[in-house]
């Protein structure tokens, strides 16, 4: 007899649940993270000043994601209106060393890191005598390291207040109910989350979870939790030269640290300047400095740290890009459009967009029996092509 074959179980996805992801961006003060923002979002939004505590309201913009697929489905479809995936950033107040104790605008500003959903973390990697920097001198792997302490022991505090609870509750607890079974096993993950954070040192992304003990960690809403990308602030001298005295060092601090969190150089002074100009204009001077914009990497990279991929509707009135996190199944994924689309679903019409490119039509697509009927089981792939029916 045949062995078994052994399904491999789907990885739970760390963070809350849900399409309408957010990404805040998180620094000490003063390292450019508002001015960044305003470029990213093409606004003038969030208030840059040299001071700590510029921000302290957050400030929210939705920033297109650019997608080359997207551009090539409106250029063949010629549509009446075009509605790209948008990112949601928000502007955060720059953190400082004892946020966790309440320093500064520390608990405010821990609530804001908690109300989104991934982090861009901003680091200052250029000395100007102009920019005062909130501990006196630059120094990028200090300031990696305030931020990533102060977010672990407020992470450390909540869990221990929970576990506080969850004991309390758990003195009458016997062993033969199911239920109180569980809240054993709850209890036993949240004292192993309090041990990965305090004796491990590690934050929570960083540790390999089952997927019972991702749905207690995604319960708890933790900072260490959230998917980390690596902003580093250089001049504008030497983001064009791609040359740094920091940046070995901000790489093996994060390979210490946090492994195989991403890594992007960028220049908030080249990205202000730029967003200055008309598209002709930036397209010229890009040339002439031989160097690019890194705010479409950067967007990309935010949007892929959430676990975000689109899909398409393609028509002669719109084409569109819906956002849908990955692992999304076909019902849930035209529920984004509509309720009434999952609730009533029937089927979906999926071609991929390769396929869409490959044969150069629909009708052709269609020819070559690559447009698939799939019913509520089918996964959507990122730059599927759906048609939805639903009942009436």
């Amino acid at each position: 007899m045949a062995p078994k074959k052994v399904v491999a179980e789907k990885k739970t996805l760390l963070g809350r649940p849900g399409n309408n992801l957010k990404i805040g961006i998180v620094g000490v003060p003063n390292v450019g993270k508002s001015t960044f923002f305003n470029a990213l979002s093409n606004t003038s939004l969030a208030i840059a000043a040299n001071y700590p505590y510029a921000t302290i309201n957050p400030e929210e913009a939705r920033v297109p994601v650019p997608d080359s697929r997207f551009d090539w489905l409106y250029e063949t479809y010629k549509p009446g209106s075009r509605i790209p995936a948008f990112l949601t950033c928000i502007d955060i107040a720059g953190l400082t060393a004892g946020a966790s104790t309440g320093a500064g605008l520390g608990n405010a500003f821990l609530a804001h890191v908690r109300a989104v959903d991934g982090i861009f973390q901003v680091v200052r990697a250029f000395e100007d005598a102009d920019v005062t920097h909130v501990e006196g001198d630059v120094d990028p792997t200090r300031d990696m390291s305030i931020i990533q302490t102060e977010l672990r022991l407020k992470d450390i505090e909540w869990v221990e207040k929970h576990l506080e609870g969850m004991k309390k509750t758990g003195r009458s607890l016997n062993s033969t109910s199911l239920a109180d079974k569980a809240k054993k096993e709850e209890i036993a993950t949240v004292e192993k989350i309090l041990k990965v954070l305090s004796v491990d040192e590690k934050d929570v992304r960083k540790h390999d979870w089952s997927n019972k003990e991702i749905d207690v960690v995604n319960g708890l809403q933790l900072l260490t939790a959230k998917p980390v990308t690596y902003l580093v602030n250089l001049s504008e001298r030497d983001y064009i030269r791609k040359k740094n005295k920091w940046l070995p060092k901000i790489k093996a601090w994060i390979d210490a640290n946090n492994p195989g969190d991403p890594l992007i150089p960028f220049s908030v002074s080249l990205e202000e300047r730029l967003a200055s100009m008309s598209p002709e204009e930036k397209e010229e001077e890009q040339k002439k400095i031989g160097a690019q914009s890194a705010l479409t990497k950067i967007t990309q990279a935010g949007y892929s740290s959430l676990d975000l991929i689109r899909y398409f509707t393609c028509g002669p009135q719109e084409v569109r890009a819906w956002t849908i996190r990955k692992g999304t199944k076909a019902p849930q994924a035209a529920g984004v459009i509509h309720s009434d689309f999952e609730n009533k679903f029937v089927c979906g019409e999926i071609m991929s967009y390769d396929d869409l490119r490959e044969y150069g039509s629909e009708a052709a697509v269609k020819a070559a029996g690559k447009l698939r009927q799939q019913g509520k089981p089918y996964e959507m792939v990122d730059g599927d092509i759906a048609y939805w029916k639903a009942g009436a």
